[in-house]
């Protein structure tokens, strides 16, 4: 696989570009490139202070941190998020507080995590009867309590 190109977008010192934080870790750690504070039930678009080339053929998840979910109640609004091998914007990062108390997100501090994900593409045809299945149309709860 090709690299992942990362580019710095602010005049300020970078901070270190996203990065595995052990050998087996399937995500890359983001930080937020501003500080914010998140009264509960907040929602706030922060600022990466990144830019992105992501090969042809991949995507990135961008995915919640649980230790800051399951801490603090903070997570992503939309996860998980995905960024576009054709974007070329700044990575955004849309964290909500859930948690009873106010947070304060430091500039710098590890949020999100990205996934390097393969991208299949489909071909869509429009046609007027599906093959049936034994499940149906069963949905939620179809098989049990819901």
């Amino acid at each position: 696989m090709e690299p992942i190109r990362f580019l710095w977008l602010r005049d300020e010192p970078p901070l270190p570009p996203p990065a595995y934080q052990s050998e087996g870790a399937s995500g890359l750690d983001l930080a937020s490139a501003e500080e914010a504070l998140l009264a509960p039930g907040e929602i706030r678009l922060l600022s990466s202070g990144y830019a992105v080339a992501i090969p042809a053929g991949y995507e990135i998840q961008v995915r919640p941190r649980s230790g800051l979910a399951i801490r603090h109640g903070i997570t992503l609004i939309n996860s998980p998020g995905t960024i576009d091998s054709d974007y070329r914007g700044e990575i955004m990062i849309g964290l909500v507080n859930f948690g009873q108390a106010p947070y304060t997100v430091a500039r710098g501090e590890r949020v999100c995590q990205l996934v390097v994900m393969p991208v299949a593409r489909a071909t869509v045809e429009v046609v007027t009867m599906l093959e049936a299945t034994t499940r149906g149309a069963g949905g939620f709860g179809h098989t049990g309590r819901f």
